[in-house]
């Protein structure tokens, strides 16, 4: 793959939002295990796992719309096809993730009458009717697809760390880098 010599960086606010979702993320599913390993600290854990959920929920539809307003920058012309396509399809299945596990979670809870506590007395609505049937598929499939995230996140960080270790093609820095954070002092402060 042919070595580009410089690419341009995803905007600030694209970047602050991929790094805040990336150490909520790994937080919620480590959360999530720990919930279901520790007994003792069930509550104190849930208490944290369900408002956390929303903020990754609403910080997603977030980083949609940003998306919209700073598209992220292209990938390097000489990227072969086939990872091309795995990285737009990776990328599809996380936002995906992103919104259907805390939604499916809302769900699951709606489903089984639990409150969905933010924070003091601010309590989310229900989203489904209370039943048991749909509560116990719905669990299921948030566990599923939590597992199904945290495996695409570790693939996600296998691609980067490929793209910065192997290729250097600067796609990882084009998210890691924090230029245009600081002045480049190469354009005289500007």
């Amino acid at each position: 793959m042919s070595r580009p010599s410089r690419l341009p960086v995803f905007p600030a606010l694209s970047r602050l939002l991929h790094w805040l979702m990336a150490v909520m993320i790994l937080a919620m599913l480590f959360i999530g295990i720990g919930m279901e390993a520790s007994l003792s600290n069930y509550n104190w854990l849930l208490s944290v796992h369900r408002p956390l959920g929303i903020a990754i929920l609403i910080l997603a539809a977030g980083r949609l719309i940003n998306r919209q307003f700073n598209p992220p920058p292209p990938l390097p012309s000489g990227m072969p096809v086939w990872l091309r396509f795995a990285a737009h399809a990776s990328h599809i299945g996380l936002y995906g993730l992103m919104f259907a596990v805390p939604l499916i979670g809302w769900a699951m809870l709606s489903a089984a009458r639990y409150p969905v506590v933010l924070y003091g007395g601010l309590v989310l609505p229900p989203i489904l009717p209370q039943n048991d049937m749909v509560f116990a598929v719905l669990r299921s499939t948030h566990t599923v697809l939590a597992f199904t995230l945290f495996a695409l996140i570790l693939a996600h960080i296998g691609a980067a760390l490929m793209h910065a270790i192997g290729f250097r093609d600067g796609v990882f820095q084009s998210m890691a880098s924090v230029r245009r954070l600081r002045p480049d002092p190469a354009s005289g402060g500007q």
